[in-house]
């Protein structure tokens, strides 16, 4: 089933182009390159007109209800998720190691700390990988795990009400020219780093999950040592229902895999 939204592409210029996190040392405050929105084209996987597949297109759905039910400022819940994505992503996609480092929380209100994210992008390029890899596990364990092949991937799930606007949308990776991604920097006040950016094009193939649940998650690829491609993503504005006025509010947790 083909449905209609917007998303903001990135737009290619001579300079480095980046974005300023927490800008001025405001958490929450960010000052983003120039954006374009387009209106695009998606394809729902639920209604079955379209298929994916994580080892070709770097995003899978799942169903796999949490027992966190609170996903609160208090840490009590990670040891049980975090538990729980190890078993996910070990039967998913044939993990042998992993390590969950980070949580965020987004929710889709202008007063929000972490609002999801509207700029269409993948999470890191590969000297930005190369050196989280670094960070998380130190330089003598990151050599010994890049000897083998590790991996980044990202876990989204729906957090209280099913998602009716704002959905995750992904970008099939095979309609994506190398020419249209960009590298940009990430500055925080006390770090950079970098992510990869999407300029716009008619070729790409927008597909997502309609009306995804708390039982449910997306899992995909951010980063695969081995040449498995980073999928682009962004959240899409995109209302299923305009009489549903629950607002949209989602977890995605970082993990670091060894294959």
């Amino acid at each position: 089933m083909l449905k209609h939204g917007h998303v903001n592409y990135h737009v290619h210029k001579p300079e480095r182009q980046a974005f300023h996190i927490d800008a001025g040392g405001v958490v929450g405050k960010m000052i983003s390159p120039e954006l374009k929105e387009t209106r695009i084209n998606v394809h729902d996987v639920r209604s079955g007109d379209v298929t994916v597949d994580f080892a070709t297109d770097s995003v899978s759905f799942a169903t796999f209800p949490t027992a966190v039910t609170d996903f609160s400022n208090s840490n009590d819940w990670q040891p049980t998720y975090d538990a729980e994505l190890t078993r996910l992503l070990s039967a998913q996609v044939g993990a042998k190691d992993v390590i969950i480092f980070d949580h965020t929380v987004r929710t889709d209100d202008p007063n929000a700390v972490r609002k999801p994210a509207r700029n269409v992008h993948s999470d890191y390029s590969e000297d930005g990988a190369k050196q989280r890899l670094i960070d998380i596990l130190g330089a003598d364990k990151a050599e010994d795990w890049s000897k083998g092949h590790y991996a980044f991937i990202n876990v989204w799930r729906p957090v209280g009400n099913p998602i009716n606007s704002a959905p995750l949308g992904f970008l099939r990776p095979s309609s994506v020219p190398s020419d249209d991604w960009l590298l940009l920097d990430l500055i925080y006040p006390d770090r950079k780093g970098q992510i990869m950016g999407i300029v716009g094009s008619p070729s790409h193939e927008w597909l997502y999950q309609s009306r995804m649940t708390p039982d449910e998650v997306a899992f995909f690829n951010i980063y695969d040592s081995q040449g498995r491609p980073s999928i682009a993503h962004s959240a899409i504005d995109l209302i299923e229902d305009e009489s549903v006025t629950t607002i949209r509010q989602s977890i995605e947790s970082r993990t670091l895999v060894r294959y």
